[in-house]
């Protein structure tokens, strides 16, 4: 047995094969019946034989969860040092944490975790040096602390903010306004408000979103496909609230309705998919003036950034699949009367305004530049970031003289930073207190190339002098969808990992938005095995190139990542040791059938749209390509009970599929957590049981261990 020692703790390699008899599998998983189910696609059939595990509040669903729950504790309390990677997790993780400030009113705002809190307190004072004072303690709004604080929108005085409640992570929130002077509750609390904002006009009432209760299936699970904009009048109940934008006459499945800062305008924002909307317009200082279009279509992907003296400002894809920056008289908006303010670059822009600024961010790489340019569209200044990673914020009213951002890389806990507007300096406001020596670690950039003989980019973080034998740890991440880019950022739960010699890589998929709208569409629809296929060149250069080897490389993701894993495990079960599936999207001919799911479809396509989507989604739909007779992997799949993104049923049924097909003695666990959603608002004391039920899984099937000296 050889030892290795790396800081705090030792990383032990066992023998291969004592390593294994150790991971085997050796209880019984749940008998998980089968019905006779069958569904005719363009004249193939294609058999379900877990339907039934798609009604989560069934009697024997439940108990199955109940079952499932039990063998995956029971093999996880035999790894001895699962309780001490879950004490050095909270250790590493018990640092005070702050968000950056904002202003309200007289007061200033911040949020503030004492360290293990299980969900962070919004603080207030008066200025900048004032004493600060508890506002809002989400802590007291539950005993487990599953109810989280998922929104707080003030009135431009700052005399009024109405909050947003999840309970157990749901998507479906509750909203109450509080005065913030007295902190006490003002009107009535509405309920069942989902993917919203909210927008005040005034201080006499507000625009929200959401969709009328499901009338098939759960509440959590049931199709929502209309979404409808409401404004409620203060002191009026929900049920005289009115329909502003969406239900029978502008069907649409997804509606947001802002007021600009001025106060002067409602901007109207409606689309059926994750990409592609139109912008609508209202003038508010005229109660009779109609809602008017400025975008109609789901071509393209606009948005109102900012408004004054009659003008917008609108950021746009049009011919621009980075983006650019255009100006327009909001009396006559149409795009033919677009003039252009920062023009697209090579780069994807998104754009944020505090302080009469623009402030544009670029990634270069996945990576963040960021530049000052003034309403008439000239560049005034460059920030200086301290290094290759992600910077976000730059956001505020345009009376601020000041702004505030946040900057992370791997390697680089966040630190919140002041600029100064007029004189372009930066000053460190917040640096966290964190148990971690940046210089003992390093993050390096590869070009690898995939299968097509793309070049896709990945971030590779470990300790420095970590040696290249081929035999260390390594946690691969990936995403790849919805134009979502993954951008370097400090996570402190792999600290626990790559101080004991683990490796943690994630590469830049196509799919996301790391070089704009042509990277995206490269890996949607009939593209989509694009992604599987970088991610699997991923693993492979990893192992070539001696980072790890089949032995001991992870695959992990969640959401359209979890699809992800599901897809690469099903694909090629012999490159990996491990895999976690989280929360994954896995029944692709079923998903379009639950809660918001439809709106994904312009990145997967739907099993109805033709025989040739069809026959694509089904030739990798994990769910649909799990193979009896073949070896898996060591596999935990995750979901939560609360899950209204992407409902549970996709890993039960992914689950028991993995489950009657293996063929070797490589664990296949699900594990579902209790009083949890699709991951936002997880309460700290969850997360860090959750991270240490990964780590140990891990290492535990690659056969090493994870012990103090």
């Amino acid at each position: 047995m050889k030892v290795l020692l790396t800081g705090a703790s030792l990383l032990f390699l066992a023998t291969s094969a004592l390593a294994q008899t150790k991971a085997d599998f050796k209880g019984k998983y749940p008998a998980t019946k089968t019905v006779t189910q069958e569904d005719d696609f363009f004249g193939t059939k294609v058999a379900d034989p877990y339907r039934w595990l798609e009604n989560d509040n069934a009697a024997d669903t439940k108990a199955w969860v109940v079952k499932e729950n039990t063998v995956t504790q029971q093999y996880l309390k035999q790894i001895p040092f699962r309780g001490v990677i879950k004490k050095r997790l909270a250790e590493l993780w018990n640092y005070e944490k702050y968000s950056a400030p904002f202003k309200e009113g007289k007061y200033t705002y911040f949020y503030k975790n004492d360290g293990l809190q299980n969900q962070s307190v919004l603080y207030r004072q008066l200025g900048d040096d004032g004493k600060p004072e508890v506002f809002i303690d989400p802590n007291k709004l539950s005993k487990d602390g599953t109810t989280s604080l998922a929104g707080t929108d003030f009135t431009k005085d700052g005399s009024l903010v109405a909050c947003q409640l999840s309970e157990g992570g749901s998507d479906w929130r509750k909203v109450y306004v509080l005065n913030t002077e007295t902190k006490e509750k003002v009107g009535d609390t509405l309920y069942d408000v989902k993917f919203s904002g909210v927008s005040w006009q005034g201080n006499k009432g507000f625009y929200y979103s959401s969709y009328d209760k499901p009338k098939q299936g759960s509440r959590l699970a049931g199709m929502t496909d209309h979404h409808k904009l409401y404004f409620h009048r203060m002191g009026r109940p929900q049920s005289e609230d009115v329909l502003v934008f969406g239900g029978e006459k502008t069907p649409r499945r997804y509606i947001g309705g802002t007021v600009t800062e001025d106060q002067q305008y409602l901007i109207i924002s409606a689309s059926n998919a994750t990409y592609g909307n139109e912008l609508y317009i209202k003038d508010l200082s005229d109660k009779d003036s109609p809602i008017r279009p400025i975008v109609t279509g789901f071509d393209n992907e606009e948005d109102v950034v900012y408004a004054e003296k009659g003008k917008l400002y609108i950021i746009t894809n049009q011919d621009a699949p980075n983006r650019k920056l255009v100006v327009v008289d909001a009396d006559n908006p149409k795009p033919s009367n677009w003039k252009e303010l920062i023009p697209e670059k090579k780069y994807p822009l998104t754009i944020s305004t505090c302080g009469r600024k623009f402030f544009a961010q670029y990634l270069k790489d996945a990576v963040s530049k960021v530049y000052q340019y003034n309403l008439d569209g000239e560049k005034e200044a460059t920030i200086e970031l301290p290094g290759l990673g992600t910077a976000s914020g730059f956001g505020g009213k345009r009376s601020e003289k000041e702004v505030y951002y946040t900057y992370t890389s791997y390697i680089y806990p966040p630190t919140i930073f002041k600029y100064d507007i007029a004189s372009g300096e930066s000053s460190v406001y917040k640096k966290p207190n964190v148990k971690f020596d940046p210089k003992q670690y390093e993050s390096r950039q590869v070009f690898y190339t995939s299968k097509d003989g793309i070049k896709i980019p990945m971030i590779i973080t470990m300790k420095k002098g970590t040696e290249l034998n081929g035999k260390n740890p390594l946690m691969l991440y990936g995403y790849g969808g919805f134009s979502i880019s993954l951008t370097p950022s400090f996570n402190i739960s792999n600290l626990a990992f790559m101080e004991n010699g683990g490796i943690y890589a994630v590469p830049n998929l196509r799919g996301g938005g790391e070089y704009g709208d042509e990277w995206h569409n490269a890996g949607t629809r009939m593209k989509k095995q694009n992604v599987f296929d970088d991610f699997i060149a991923a693993a492979e250069y990893l192992i070539k190139h001696n980072y790890t080897s089949k032995d001991y490389l992870a695959i992990s993701g969640a959401s359209n990542g979890g699809l992800l894993v599901g897809a690469c495990l099903t694909q090629r079960p012999d490159l990996y040791k491990v895999c976690f599936p989280g929360v994954g999207v896995l029944d692709m001919l079923r998903y379009h059938k639950f809660t918001a799911g439809a709106g994904w479809a312009y990145d997967y396509g739907t099993a109805n749209d033709s025989k040739e989507m069809f026959e694509y989604l089904y030739k990798y739909s994990p769910d649909h390509n799990v193979r009896k007779g073949t070896c898996y992997p060591a596999t935990m799949v995750t979901t939560a009970d609360h899950d209204d993104r992407v409902v549970p049923a996709h890993s039960f049924k992914f689950a028991a599929s993995l489950q009657a097909a293996q063929s070797c003695k490589n664990p296949v666990l699900i594990s579902i957590e209790k009083k949890a959603g699709h991951g936002a608002g997880k309460p700290t004391s969850m997360l860090i049981e959750e991270q240490a039920d990964k780590w140990a899984f891990m290492l535990w099937n690659m056969g090493l261990g994870y012990g103090e000296k």
